[in-house]
């Protein structure tokens, strides 16, 4: 094998080419370490030692201590310009410990938002986040109760300052329609109104 090409990224950190291909990512450092220039014969042996002793490390330690979804993970590995079966076994090596778990994430981010947010738009969120489908709905099963969502919409007509006495209908219809494109169900809506209305009077 051949480096074909080293290619700086910044003052200390290069792109390195194999046999006209993109290998990986190397640091100044590194390159003397491995007497990595232009030109120069790379061994196979000095090869996989940089890929398993560097790369494959590296990406594992930038995977720990980090909440977030696989697939918010892989992408961020391969954002990173890592080769794709680095970031295969440095997705399987922080799963084995734990460091990855779609249906916990999704289970917390629930816990956190649902007294806030509406469940269409937690759920959306998540989508976005790469969480199946399948593990949100079993995280709502969990996690959410139809009082959560009164409690969330209650928290958002006191943020509106809604009051039944001096909102006029085309202010209470504005604030319904917010509720709506905020993802809460008409019945929800009414409902909650309802018993705000009584608890302030």
């Amino acid at each position: 094998m051949v480096v074909t090409r080293v290619e700086a990224v910044t003052k200390t950190k290069y792109k390195v080419y194999v046999d006209g291909q993109f290998a990986f990512i190397l640091y100044k450092g590194e390159l003397s370490r491995f007497h990595i220039a232009e030109d120069q014969e790379l061994s196979q042996e000095s090869y996989e030692k940089i890929r398993t002793e560097v790369i494959l490390k590296r990406a594992k330690l930038l995977l720990n201590d980090m909440w977030r979804t696989e697939a918010q993970l892989r992408e961020k590995l391969t954002r990173n310009e890592y080769p794709a079966d680095i970031v295969e076994a440095a997705i399987s090596y922080v799963k084995s410990f734990g460091y990855i778990n779609d249906y916990e994430y999704a289970r917390s981010f629930i816990e956190s938002r649902k007294e806030r947010k509406s469940r269409r738009e937690i759920y959306m969120q998540l989508v976005g986040k790469g969480v199946s489908r399948e593990l949100i709905d079993e995280a709502f099963e969990e996690s959410y109760e139809r009082e959560d969502s009164t409690e969330a919409i209650r928290r958002l007509l006191e943020k509106k300052h809604y009051d039944r006495e001096n909102t006029t209908p085309e202010e209470k219809k504005k604030i319904m329609a917010y509720l709506v494109r905020k993802g809460f169900g008409y019945d929800d809506i009414r409902r909650t109104m309802q018993i705000y209305e009584c608890e302030m009077y």
